[in-house]
């Protein structure tokens, strides 16, 4: 007879042969589901590992602390990109070196200076070539070249960006407004004619070197109207640069055309003798890369890439709307721009605050 005083039969009575077997199935079920885990914790590990080499190629997270600078590394490492790396080119173009020359420039702009040499003694005769004496006493440079890509729009680098012993910025990228982003430092602004639509005096430090890049003869004559305040040229731009142009002339400095010459030749191999029509030319970009990489120790890029092609509406400033549309006919391949600077950080000749 079975008791019923308990309310109910007991659950451990060998009277439930399935018992034992529900008991494997769940012991199955959990050490099945342990497994999965296991597998799942590897493949993360696995993944992890990968996207950390994949960064550390093409991102370099900003350090807590400021990383130590080694002297020469940059130069070390520049020959590989480079070949025939030197040194010994000024930065900037001195008046001095133009009076008796032997040997003439053998390009035209922006690649030299060939048929152009009345125009750029007039304007070197009322410019500076010194690099400040903060910068140029420095045993290793900490540089920064701030690009003008959307990727820095909502990046919060600014901060990191002031860091820099020597911070390098393009054409009229703004400041004012975007400091979070950008930063405030500016060591050097290439610039030339038709880019200079921005106020010196706002968008610049005090001690702001202006670097004028000139693709042409035009530029030179440009840059003299302004400065000393002569009739002002309207033609010969492709773009009307500013009339007016309230900057001090000691700030102003003539890029040596030799960085525009190694930019196109080693890094884009084009030819430095093309007709006028089918010029193609590096961005200010690529430029100002070049230079650091023959100045600084430690380089560091921001701000550099463009949108996929298919990206039609996509911009490509973090300061305007313009998209790449935009770069027709500019005479830039930014498709093989692009290569140049992934194989620049595939071998660490710099490195990337930015995605790329």
């Amino acid at each position: 007879m079975v008791s019923v005083a308990g309310g109910s039969q007991d659950d451990s009575s060998p009277q439930d042969p399935s018992h034992p077997l529900k008991n494997m199935i769940g012991k199955s079920r959990w050490k099945l589901l342990a497994m999965l885990v296991l597998v799942l914790i590897v493949m993360v590990w696995y993944s992890i590992s990968r996207e950390d080499r994949y960064i550390e190629l093409f991102y370099f997270p900003i350090p807590e602390k400021r990383e130590p600078c080694l002297q020469g590394e940059a130069e070390r490492k520049a020959s590989q990109i480079f070949g025939n790396y030197t040194r010994n080119q000024p930065i900037f173009l001195q008046l001095k070196d133009f009076f008796w020359v032997k040997t003439p420039s053998a390009y035209e702009l922006p690649y030299g200076i060939k048929g152009s040499e009345d125009l750029l003694l007039r304007v070197l005769a009322i410019t500076s070539h010194t690099m400040p004496e903060s910068i140029q006493s420095l045993k290793c440079r900490r540089c920064v070249v701030v690009g003008n890509g959307h990727r820095l729009r909502n990046s919060s680098l600014g901060e990191a960006i002031n860091k820099y012993d020597v911070v390098i910025r393009l054409n009229n990228a703004p400041v004012a407004g975007y400091e979070g982003d950008v930063g405030s430092k500016t060591t050097m602004r290439l610039f030339y004619p038709e880019s200079a639509h921005f106020d010196p005096k706002v968008e610049n430090n005090p001690d702001t070197l202006l670097v004028l890049v000139a693709f042409k003869a035009m530029d030179f004559h440009w840059i003299e109207t302004i400065l000393s305040d002569k009739k002002r040229v309207r033609k010969g731009f492709w773009k009307q640069p500013p009339l007016i142009w309230d900057v001090n002339p000691k700030q102003i400095r003539i890029l040596n055309p030799f960085y525009m010459e190694i930019a196109a030749d080693r890094l884009l191999s084009l030819s430095l003798q093309q007709s006028r029509k089918s010029k193609q030319k590096p961005t200010t970009g690529l430029l100002a890369i070049t230079l650091a990489l023959h100045f600084c120790d430690v380089v560091h890029i921001a701000g550099f890439g463009y949108p996929d092609a298919y990206k039609k509406k996509q911009t490509i400033h973090y300061y305007e709307q313009i998209t790449l549309k935009s770069m027709a006919g500019s005479g830039h391949n930014v498709s093989q721009e692009a290569l140049a600077i992934k194989r620049m950080l595939e071998t660490g000749v710099v490195k990337n605050l930015t995605y790329f």
